[in-house]
């Protein structure tokens, strides 16, 4: 059975569920009061449970819905944009508090609290909402910062009635407000509609009475002008504006509609139902025609619909009445219709071939231009309208109209539109082709113009990509400039489509070498390493044609990766000599090339020598030489005296001398060398040597300027100076009494070198006035630290006494400087202590070492003073100055110091410990440097001598006897190093810390003396802990809390008692110490010991306490677990803080659900009350409780229980509740079926059919139940429901169960139609039915359940066989069916099928039909099937009608024979039955002229004259005359054959006139065009009189592989940069 829905005019379908958008629906599902609508564009909800929403769903998007945090009473979206109307109700008012907020901005537009409240509002337009009032109607302007203005006041008639609509037309100038009311008392169901309509321009109100009104737009489709009416019940009615007449009408949804919006962008409209469903309802746009038409039959209704909407399925409407149109002459009536046409139908090749046919009548437009002109008033035309209408305009030449309708689009552009253009307008045409988006086409006509760049940018805006090739070589046939820019516009691109090599061959394969060498030279610009060949190519084409060219390019230097070796070559051949001569690189070729020094500039070869190494230069200069010595000695020389420094002067001289050449060695030498004689300069020249060469031997140069006496010094100076003989100078300038240069040197030279000069003069017994002057010269430029060196290591320290006192004068703080004064005090025993401890600035360690073995006490004050530790001790241990070691250890007060001197392996250790116990630290009064002291012996593990440090200082009267540091110090070391004087010292000792040192005597396992010192000080928490946890002394424990009856005490003890298990005792002791801090674990440890008597007393006394949910929740267990419920309801009753739920569930998990029950009820915990309930087997309460928990889990166990215990009325209650939830549907149904409560199953699912919440699934289920359980109810269930149930799931459950039946039923309808069919045919006697079978057959998919289905009506319903295949006609292979019915031998069973089909021409239904025609003896039909199909084996038909006793058979035998040119069997066949005509026939049809002869011969033998005539007449054409007459004459049948004779005469004749004439016109041709030749050949010779003559070739045309350019010479005109004018001259 085919679906009813997919004919149906209306198409319905669910936009999206809002229960799916996680929106849910209030208790009574959704509602007008929380969902609005105002237009296609949104959908609002406002949520009221949990925390308020307002859920916003745009339909673009439905399934991604925005939802605010808005409290409001009610919202309503902009029908037009993201904007949200707001209004909620004033507390403590009944006013409402409107909004506009803008959601895209995020922003309040506008806000106005109203004096009374709105009953209704909505959106009249995109800008205006309408407010209603109990009394008044005000409209909101959205912009701006208005009011709400009062429109009007509302009528009697609408007093208590409930506003369902306010509507206003476009103008604004008409309002009308709908509201309904309860009907009469005695017909109190009926609903009530009244109306106010209002016109502002009057300001009056007219009352009416109806339910509904709109001001032309009811929902109306405007897009095919239809009327939509749905009512709440979910009815839709549909009827035709225009006419008002009913289309259709449809039940569209089970549940209430209480919204519905409009839809004009799909022509439908919206309806939103209570289940949250959003339907969408639009027009079926394939069916609503056919519909009308067929089943209304109404066919203008059909065809109005369908031109007003362009709707299909009308064809079959206009056709008919265009052609009563056309045949009436009504051209321009035809014409509108054609236009009219319904996806014009009409607008086709053939309607325009028949305009074109009707002939134009005079004064009278025809008819091809008012039809369209008709079809331009009513719109655009399409591709080929357009072609037809351009070729006319054209063809009268007005082409300014088609500018025009270009201009309005009224005309689609094609390719063919623009190829018709093209020859009249070539922009046009352009225009036409970007239009059409014909890119090949609009890519070739920019090529063809040049306009390469808009070309480039036009592929790449369409993404075309156009054959470069073959555009940039038609191109090159044209304009090679052209071809140069497309080429660069090609290489542009990235990733450029053809190669740079590619490009360049083109050219050079026209020899267009200038255009290839402008384009490699742009693209190869970046010189780049993968255009290596490419440079090579471009140099190497412009060296063997243009050279000059190719010596530009390489003197820019544009490229470096080319091959250099190649090019050289290249460069020696054109002459470029010096351009091969930068590019080679071995040296027999540069000298090959090296002396053509008549074509290299000089100045360029002498440059290039200085890029050559000596050896090859030297050898370059020598082939100069060698090849023409005369001519090339100037470049020689020149060459020589610029490189003489890399050639060096032997080289050149001695090459000179090789070849004699004493000119060039005059030449070079003369202007080499200079010659002076001023001894003064001589003098100068040997100080600028000194100073500035390097080349010379520095002691030999010494040794002579010593031995030359010089009067002046500075060249021995700088010798000296420069190579470090200062001592050498210093005596050669004493002894020679130049002293002036002593100074000299010492203050300008080299200050630095100074303490040398004094360490030689002193050396050499100088004067001491003469060297402290000098020092005094230098100053502060003198090195001190090398000064005092030098003369410290002779003695004469004393000697820098005055230059020292200077410097500390001048503010000097150099540590090398004080060190030298120090050490000079020192010597001179100046009061050497004043200095070491006052001066700041000597360094210690250098002056204490200076004092060690002068004076060890000195020494000691300047290692003291400067902290040198290691240097201090190691004097005090060699000079036994132990005291004063203990003195500075002490007073220094550095651990590290102390690791240092207190090591085992220190020898004198024990004399430096006896001096700090008797001296040292007693002597201090630094309480920083006892501890430090105390801390050192500690950390060199020397207790002993740590006590009796300790007894010294603390128990000996002295400054820290009351030390506490001590004192802990003193009982710390005592425990560590020694136990027994612990306790002696706690007695004596009262400043220690006696907490801490407690802890470290438990730490050490001194439990007594622990306890003692605690004790002691009163600390009597830690001393009951050392009771229990050290002594385990509970005993003890007890009395010493009882006597000193403190809280912290008790609760140490309770927490000890705790954790031993001693759990009464322990909170009697909780409760003593008043301590609830430890309730937690107390709790913990009464549940363990069930000890909740004394817990109960226990958490009274912390909840006086403490405020926490978990103390009243742990003492409401309690008093459950005692059995207290009086106790416990009291305490529920009173303030408290307890989580009852909690309380309540662990006594659910008890078992102790009296206490439960209490207290569940008290909290409304009604989920867990019914489980409570249900364990107390109180199920009707149990019932009530799951009802106010509304949770799935609790419907479930209630009614789980309730099927056990077999209360099935109150499970049936709980399972309805249930059942809505899908998921737990198959849950309840497997518990019922697990227990065998079948019918109380099938009457819990029927009883949910009725449900406003039953899905899809309780439908299924029912299915499946009535599958297992009762089939008799299957089908008609399948029947009602089959759109609510799930296909798939019952399919295989009739499959399992076999109910064949429905299964087929269910396959229909899911679209499985091959398995329907199978089904049925393998089911037949309970599931087939041949109307459903026909049906189902014609919508398989697999083609062999045709030729199954075939086989089986074959073999049990044969007698429908025909009827199947008319409904299979159109799907089967005909030949397959023709074998398997010849194959069963039922060929005539079919013979209406094969009748039916046979217009298809198939060689086997040909076959078929001609062998029941043979057999049945119908030779007229075979004749026609013969003569009308044609695709059969006809030779093997012909021997088997040839076989036939009936002669009409083998007429058609002869009649096949000739058809196939089987002329002579056929013409046999028919001379045999005498069918003299058909023979005869045959032969002229065959053309063959032995044939006819034949036959001629025959009639004569047979006497048959009349035939004869007749054969004459029918074969004329091939019948020789000759032959003819010879017959005719010798067999006296002459008069028959003269008419044929007399035709053949005058035909020749004919022929004959014929040829003459056309070889006279052949002459007159002929002539013509010798004398046009010779006009052609007179002009061309006058303009070949003007050419200038001819140039000669250049040479290097001519070169291998190369060929001169079209013309016999190159194009002028071409220049790349950096090339000279007249390169190409």
């Amino acid at each position: 059975m085919a679906d009813p829905a997919a004919n149906a005019p209306i198409a319905m379908k669910e936009a999206v569920l809002l229960s799916n958008l996680g929106i849910q629906p209030q208790q009574s599902g959704f509602s007008f009061t929380h969902v609005t609508m105002e237009s296609e564009k949104y959908i609002c909800i406002r949520e009221t449970s949990g925390s308020n929403n307002v859920v916003i769903v745009d339909m673009a998007s439905p399934m991604q819905p925005t939802r605010r945090q808005i409290t409001a009473d009610s919202a309503l979206m902009n029908p037009a944009s993201k904007v949200i109307a707001l209004k909620a109700v004033v507390q403590g008012t009944t006013n409402d508090h409107l909004q506009i907020f803008n959601l895209e901005m995020k922003s309040k537009m506008k806000s106005y609290q109203m004096p009374e409240a709105v009953v209704f509002w909505k959106w009249i337009s995109p800008a205006m909402l309408g407010l209603v009032t109990q009394t008044s109607v005000y409209h909101w302007d959205m912009e701006g910062t208005s009011e709400p203005v009062k429109m009007f006041d509302r009528t009697a008639n609408l007093s208590g009635n409930q506003i369902i609509n306010y509507r206003a037309d476009p103008t604004g100038k008409w309002l009308v407000l709908i509201g309904i009311a309860q009907g009469a008392p005695e017909r109190p169901s009926l609903v009530k509609g009244n109306m106010q309509l209002y016109s502002c321009d009057q300001q009056r109100s007219q009352a009416l009475e109806a339910h509904a009104a709109s001001f032309g737009t009811v929902p109306v489709s405007q897009k095919y002008s239809l009327v939509y009416v749905i009512t709440k019940m979910g009815l839709l009615f549909v009827y035709d504006l225009q006419t008002g007449s009913a289309i259709y009408r449809n039940k569209i949804s089970q549940e209430h509609i209480f919204l519905t919006a409009d839809a004009p962008s799909v022509g439908g409209f919206y309806a939103i139902n209570r289940r949250g469903q959003v339907l969408l309802c639009t027009l079926n746009e394939q069916t609503v025609v056919p519909f009308i038409s067929q089943q209304l039959n109404n066919l203008d209704l059909a065809l109005a619909l369908a031109q007003r909407g362009n709707l299909p399925g009308a064809e079959a409407l206009v056709l008919p009445k265009f052609e009563v149109l056309f045949q009436q002459a009504k051209y321009k009536e035809a014409a509108e219709l054609a236009a009219d046409s319904p996806q014009g139908s009409l607008r086709t090749r053939e309607v325009v071939a028949r305009f074109q046919q009707v002939p134009a009548q005079p004064g009278q437009t025809p008819p091809l231009l008012q039809y369209f002109g008709t079809l331009l008033t009513k719109g655009a035309l399409n591709g080929f309208e357009s072609v037809e209408l351009a070729r006319l305009v054209l063809s009268q030449n007005k082409k300014s109209l088609l500018e025009n309708w270009l201009g309005e689009d009224k005309l689609e552009c094609s390719e063919e539109l623009g190829d018709l253009v093209k020859g009249n307008d070539v922009e046009m045409a352009l225009q036409i082709y970007v239009k059409a988006k014909a890119s090949p086409k609009v890519v070739q006509m920019l090529a063809e113009r040049g306009e390469f760049e808009k070309m480039t940018k036009y592929a790449q805006q369409v993404e075309y990509t156009p054959d470069y090739l073959f555009l940039l070589q038609k191109c090159l046939q044209s304009d090679p400039q052209a071809a140069v820019n497309l080429a660069l516009q090609i290489a542009a691109q990235t990733p450029p489509v053809l190669d740079y090599n590619t490009i360049t061959d083109l050219f050079l394969q026209r020899n267009m070498i200038r255009e290839a060498t402008s384009f490699l030279l742009d693209v190869l610009k970046p010189n780049l390493p993968e255009h290596a060949m490419l440079q090579t190519k471009v140099l190497e084409i412009n060296l063997i044609t243009f050279p000059n060219v190719a010596d530009a390019i390489l003197a820019n230097g544009m490229f470096t990766h080319y091959d250099r070796p190649r090019v050289a070559q290249l460069c020696e051949k054109a002459g470029l000599y010096m351009k091969a001569l930068q590019h080679y690189t071995d040296i027999s070729d540069m000298k090959r090339v090296v002396v053509n020094t008549h074509a290299i500039e000089p100045q360029a070869l002498v440059e290039f020598f200085g890029t050559l190494s000596r050896e090859w230069a030297l050898d370059c200069l020598k082939e100069l030489l060698s090849v023409n010595m005369r001519q090339n000695l100037q470049l020689v020389v020149q060459i020589a005296k610029e490189y003489t420094e890399q050639l060096t002067a032997e080289s050149i001289i001695k090459l000179l001398e090789e070849f004699k050449s004493y000119e060039g060695l005059y030449y070079y030498l003369g202007s080499y060398l200079a010659f002076s004689e001023d001894p003064e300069g001589q003098v100068k020249e040997v100080e600028r040597v000194t100073r500035e060469s390097n080349v010379y031997d520095p002691e030999r140069t010494k040794m002579f300027l010593m031995e030359a006496k010089l009067p002046d010094a500075r060249p021995l100076i700088n010798v000296c100076d420069r190579f470090d003989f200062v001592a050498d100078l210093t005596n050669f300038l004493y002894t020679n009494n130049m002293l002036r240069y002593v100074e000299g040197y010492v203050q300008k030279v080299n200050p630095a070198n100074t303490p040398q000069v004094v360490g030689a003069l002193l050396d050499i017994e100088c004067q001491e006035e003469f060297i402290k002057n000098l020092i005094l010269s230098v100053r502060s430029l003198l090195p001190v630290e090398p000064l005092v060196e030098e003369v410290e290591k002779r003695n004469r320290l004393k000697l820098l006494l005055q230059f020292l006192e200077h410097l500390v004068n001048e503010g000097s703080q150099d540590p090398h400087v004080h060190n030298a004064l120090g050490k000079i005090i020192i010597d001179s025993n100046n009061n050497p202590d004043h200095f070491l401890n006052t001066n700041p600035y000597y360094d210690f360690a250098v002056v204490g070492k200076y004092c060690e073995k002068r004076d060890p006490n000195l020494a000691c004050v300047a290692y003291k003073r400067g902290q040198c530790d290691d240097e201090l001790v190691d004097l005090t241990n060699r000079n036994s100055l132990f005291k004063m070691q203990a003195r500075y250890v002490v007073e220094r007060m550095e651990p590290e110091l102390w690791v240092k001197v207190l090591p085992p392996e220190n020898p004198h250790r024990r004399q430096l410990i006896d001096q700090v116990v008797s001296t040292a630290l007693p002597e201090s009064k630094n309480p920083e440097q006892v501890s430090v002291t105390v801390k050192a012996f500690m950390t060199a593990e020397l207790p002993n001598e740590l006590i009796e440090l300790l007894e010294k200082i603390v128990l000996q009267n002295s400054a820290f006897s009351g030390n506490p540091n001590l004192q802990n110090l003193l009982i710390l070391t005592a425990i560590k190093a020694d136990e027994g004087r612990v306790m002696d010292y706690v007695n004596r000792l009262d400043h220690f810390d006696g907490p801490a040192v407690g802890d470290i005597a438990v730490g050490s396992e001194l439990y007594e003396e622990a306890f003692a010192i605690f004790k002691k000080f009163d600390q009597h928490t830690s001393a009951i802990k050392v009771l229990l946890d050290n002594l385990n002394a509970v005993e003890r424990a007890e009395e010493f809390a009882s006597k000193v009856d403190d809280a912290e005490v008790w609760s140490t003890l309770a927490t000890a008692l705790l954790a031993s298990g001693n759990v009464k005792t322990a909170i009697t002791s909780f409760i003593k110490a008043n301590d609830t801090e430890a309730y937690e674990q107390v709790v913990t440890a009464a549940k363990g010991e069930d000890c909740f008597d004394e817990l109960v007393k226990y958490l009274q006394m912390v909840r006086k306490k403490v405020k926490d949910a978990k103390v009243d929740t742990e003492l409401l267990y309690a008093l459950a677990k005692t059995n207290q419920l009086g106790a416990l309801e009291e305490f529920i009753a009173s303030p408290n803080a307890a989580n009852i739920q909690s309380a309540g569930d662990l006594c659910f998990d008890q078992s102790l659900y009296e206490a439960a029950k209490v207290l569940y009820s008290s909290v409304s915990a009604w989920g867990r009350l019914a489980s409570t309930l249900v364990r107390l087997h109180q199920f009707q309460q149990a019932v009530e409780a799951a009802r106010k928990a509304n949770s799935s889990k609790t419907w479930k166990e209630v009614c789980f229980s309730c099927v056990e215990e077999g209360e099935f009325r109150l499970a049936q209650l709980c399972g309805l509740n249930i059942i809505v939830q899908a998921d737990e549907l198959e849950e309840i149904s497997d518990f019922y079926q697990t227990r065998g409560q079948f019918n109380e199953l099938l009457a819990l699912m029927e009883a949910g059919l009725g449900l406003e919440r039953a899905h899809m699934g309780i439908f299924t289920e029912l299915g499946i139940l009535y599958a297992k359980y009762k089939a008799e109810k299957l089908m008609e269930h399948l029947k009602l429901f089959v759109g609510r149930v799930n296909i798939p799931k019952l399919i295989r459950i009739c499959e399992e169960q076999q109910h064949w039946k429905e299964l087929t039923f269910l396959y229909t309808q899911y679209d499985e139609f091959d398995n329907a069919a199978t089904v049925m045919m393998t089911h037949s006697p309970s599931a087939w039915e041949h109307m459903q079978f026909k049906d189902v057959a014609v919508k398989v998919a697999s083609v062999e359940i045709y030729y199954k289905s075939l086989q089986f009506y074959l073999d049990e319903h044969p007698n429908l066989l025909n009827d199947l295949l008319t409904v299979l006609t159109a799907r089967v292979d005909h030949t397959r069916v023709v074998e398997l019915m010849r194959k069963a031998g039922h060929l005539p069973l079919v013979r209406p099928y094969l009748n039916a089909v046979q217009t298809s021409n198939i060689a086997a239904v040909n076959d078929a039909i001609n062998e029941l025609c043979m057999d049945e003896e119908e030779f007229e039909t075979l004749k026609i099937s013969i003569d009308t199909y044609d695709n059969f084996d006809q030779i093997a038909l012909a021997q088997k009608c040839e076989k036939n006793e009936l002669q009409e058979f083998r007429r058609i035998a002869s009649y096949i024979y000739k058809r196939n040119q089987r002329w002579r069997q056929s013409m046999e066949l028919s001379q045999k039955d005498e069918l003299y005509k058909d023979a005869m026939e045959t032969c002229a049809q065959s053309g063959d002229r032995e044939l006819a002869e034949e036959l001629l011969q025959y009639f004569v033998e047979k006497e048959l004259k009349e035939c004869f005539a007749a054969c004459l007449y029918t074969c004329y054409d091939i019948l020789r005359p000759d032959v003819v007459m010879e017959l005719a004459w010798l067999n006296g049948m002459t008069d028959y054959a003269m008419p044929f004779m007399i035709q053949f005469m005058r035909e020749y004749s004919r022929k004959v006139d014929n040829l003459m004439d056309e070889k006279a016109e052949r002459k007159v041709e002929a002539d013509n065009k010798e004398e046009n030749a010779k006009q052609a050949e007179a002009q061309q010779n006058m303009y070949a009189q003007l050419l200038p003559p001819a140039l000669p070739a250049n040479p290097a045309w001519g070169a291998e592989g190369y060929q001169m350019p079209p013309g016999g010479m190159p194009q002028q005109g071409y220049m790349q940069p950096g090339m000279q004018p007249g390169m190409y001259q």
